[in-house]
């Protein structure tokens, strides 16, 4: 069996040190290992996101021998934390947490990962029509009747969203006419000014990095629901934007590989799941796991991309082949003050054009550098990922300048990240349904396939896509797996 070993290590070393390779945990490589190096524990996790490591926390601390297995060479999956070239630390990937999301909230508190509130005093910057201009509040209110549109059909989606059964989202009365249609043939039909459709797909990609004729409109609603309403989704005081990490996301994963120690091992990636009547054994290149059960907590693309044995029931299987990830390139620019909010400005923007449509103050709480955070989603972000770093800096900055002025154009630092080049992500910041996917597939979203347990986000009924999904995912497999195993296993955090 594993041993449960767990030692003390430097947190910051091994997230900002030359020892980045190693996760935050004291883990093993698969370099390290022996070649066909075999070994046994109860469960095995495949993927050191925060869904399978809160899977291997809540097992372990019901006594369960758990080993983790990570392709990457450091764990927290979509989230990611790296220095810039001055030391300030910048989240590449996952970064906000919000007032609802209480299993993140209470995980941080216990782990000592500090937050802090996004800026968000002033005004926002509106670039439509070749026009730049100024409002407050979370809604554009510069053109009346597109405002008095989107509040209407915000209102209206918020009542079809309660409509859907978080557990099973392809029963609700309307699922079938719901998952036929694409959110921008809903908007299409129910939108009437243009200005109002515009705003509305531009918080479409601002949530899934992908576009509204990308999105099962039934998908849509669920992913509402489980967030509580769309300005849950949308806002920053009181909604997904209105905190971040002072040692950044990828923090709390750290901490939690820390304790689980030698259970974890890095830089292997799995290739092989098989099983029969009495175990499965998870096969790397240089390593084998025996165990009685396996969670597999990475999305559906890649799990989809694994080799069963025996083959996966064909509904499992063609459910992995509808579940594309979304495109991001996240881009950071650092100055040395913020000097938006001189201006008056929140240093959020949003726009009908350009590479970046929209922005966000991204600064340490201690106020300098300044940071300017924009994004570059869903058909921008598969059109510009296919250029040139330098061509792709010319466009955001030309948006910068745009929305906030020549000082714009000057940074001191230029950090980018496309999580589709990702080999262990392929997309971000999720995995979503398109249409007909819900309605024939969704039993197979979390229903075990003999020994074989699946968590990640996309699992998730609370907060689907998020931090919040994730560990709630883990929690439930780990749960579901104690179940099967005659062992309880608690599923929340004892804080809550």
């Amino acid at each position: 069996m594993i041993e449960k070993s767990g030692g003390g290590m430097g947190i910051f070393t091994q997230l900002f040190g030359s020892q980045q390779r190693n996760g935050g945990a004291q883990a093993a490589s698969a370099p390290e290992a022996a070649a066909h190096d075999v070994r046994e524990a109860q469960v095995i996790v495949v993927g050191a996101g925060l869904a399978g490591l809160t899977a291997a926390r809540r097992l372990t601390e019901a006594g369960v021998s758990v080993l983790v297995v990570e392709a990457r060479e450091r764990v927290g999956g979509r989230t990611y934390t790296r220095p810039a070239s001055d030391g300030t630390l910048l989240d590449l990937g996952g970064q906000w947490i919000g007032p609802t999301q209480q299993r993140m909230l209470a995980l941080a508190e216990e782990l000592g990962a500090a937050t802090f509130k996004t800026y968000d005093t002033g005004n926002n910057v509106q670039y439509s029509g070749g026009q730049r201009q100024t409002y407050s509040g979370p809604i554009p209110t510069t053109d009346p009747l597109a405002s008095a549109d989107v509040i209407e059909a915000m209102l209206s989606l918020n009542m079809m969203a309660r409509e859907v059964p978080l557990e099973a989202p392809w029963q609700a009365a309307s699922a079938a006419e719901w998952d036929a249609q694409t959110v921008e043939t809903w908007l299409q039909a129910n939108v009437a000014s243009e200005g109002a459709r515009n705003l509305l797909e531009l918080g479409v990609q601002a949530v899934f990095s992908a576009e509204p004729h990308d999105l099962s409109l039934l998908h849509f609603l669920f992913y509402v629901h489980s967030a509580g309403g769309l300005m849950d989704l949308l806002g920053v005081t009181a909604g997904a934007q209105e905190r971040r990490f002072h040692q950044g996301a990828q923090y709390v994963s750290l901490k939690l590989a820390e304790r689980l120690g030698a259970r974890v091992l890095l830089n292997t990636p799995v290739h092989t799941i098989a099983q029969d009547d009495s175990s499965v054994r998870v096969i790397a290149d240089t390593l084998e796991v025996r165990a009685e059960r396996v969670i597999v907590a990475i999305p559906p693309t890649l799990a989809g991309r694994l080799r069963y044995r025996p083959a996966l029931p064909g509904y499992r299987d063609q459910y992995t082949q509808r579940i594309p990830m979304g495109t991001v390139i996240k881009v950071q620019c650092l100055y040395p003050t913020p000097f938006w909010r001189a201006a008056g400005l929140t240093g959020q923007a949003s726009s009908d054009s350009g590479a970046v449509r929209i922005t966000f103050d991204n600064t340490p709480e201690r106020g300098a550098p300044g940071v300017l955070l924009g994004f570059i989603e869903g058909d921008d972000g598969r059109a510009w990922g296919r250029r040139s770093q330098e061509e792709r800096r010319a466009a955001v900055l030309e948006c910068l300048v745009r929305y906030f002025g020549a000082e714009a154009g000057e940074p001191l630092d230029y950090v980018e990240q496309s999580w589709a080049e990702e080999e262990y992500s392929r997309g971000c910041y999720a995995g979503y349904m398109p249409p007909g996917v819900w309605t024939a597939y969704g039993e197979a979203v979390r229903a075990p396939i003999g020994r074989i347990h699946w968590a990640g986000t996309e699992t998730a009924t609370i907060w689907n896509g998020y931090m919040e999904g994730a560990v709630q995912s883990g929690e439930r497999a780990a749960a579901e797996v104690g179940l099967a195993l005659g062992i309880a296993v608690d599923p929340r955090n004892e804080t809550q």
